[in-house]
């Protein structure tokens, strides 16, 4: 099961996304939120692995 949010931020010099991916814990399996922020470009590439 997987969530994809994706935003658009924009500084003065980049264009940077911010990308939030449920991770199922396996501990307890339990559901967390990564968050990260990064070039467009890398985001479906983040959120595949």
């Amino acid at each position: 099961m997987a969530k994809k949010t994706v935003a658009s931020l924009q500084t003065s010099s980049k264009r940077l996304s911010k990308a939030i991916k449920m991770v199922k814990s396996p501990k307890t399996g339990a559901y967390t939120y990564v968050e990260s922020i990064m070039a467009p470009e890398l985001v479906n590439n983040w959120l595949s692995k």
